[in-house]
């Protein structure tokens, strides 16, 4: 059995695969907006530096982003799994929209930044959301199929 926590990293984990397969194809083919981890490795003051970029995405996603999802999950809003992960993931989104503006270095977004990039990022942050919104659902259910029951009375 998974705490909600392990859940949370295991959702936020898929949800990050999903998004740098997005972001693969943007900074491989497109290049059209800033890669998201070329701006986290601004953020961090580590230059251009996209390895260091791709780690702080996946830890962020990850061991932050699934967690912290796993904890406000009941708490969210919403009716559907999808809807409570992109509602969380906008959420986010703004914060982290906020802490740039507010404390960040003002080259953060340069090159071809500009709004198509504060969009991008929104809609991968939204797929990002429903990914692990749907992920964290099926991995609830799968253990309370798994948990069956005890004395008659449901285990979770």
């Amino acid at each position: 059995m998974m705490s909600r926590v392990k859940q949370g990293i295991a959702a936020g984990f898929i949800a990050t695969v999903a998004v740098s397969i997005l972001e693969a194809a943007n900074l491989l083919f497109a290049k059209v907006f800033d890669p998201f981890p070329e701006i986290v490795a601004r953020m961090f003051q580590l230059g251009d530096n996209l390895v260091a970029g791709w780690a702080i995405h996946f830890v962020i996603g990850s061991l932050i982003m699934g967690p912290l999802f796993a904890f406000i999950y009941p708490r969210l809003p919403t009716n559907t799994p999808e809807t409570k992960g992109i509602l969380f993931a906008v959420a986010a989104w703004v914060a982290m929209m906020l802490i740039i503006s507010m404390m960040g270095d003002p080259r953060t977004f340069s090159g071809s930044a500009g709004f198509g990039t504060f969009a991008w990022m929104l809609i991968t942050h939204m797929i990002f959301g429903g990914v692990m919104g749907n992920v964290f659902a099926r991995l609830l259910a799968r253990e309370k199929r798994a948990g069956g029951f005890i004395h008659g009375a449901p285990a979770h």
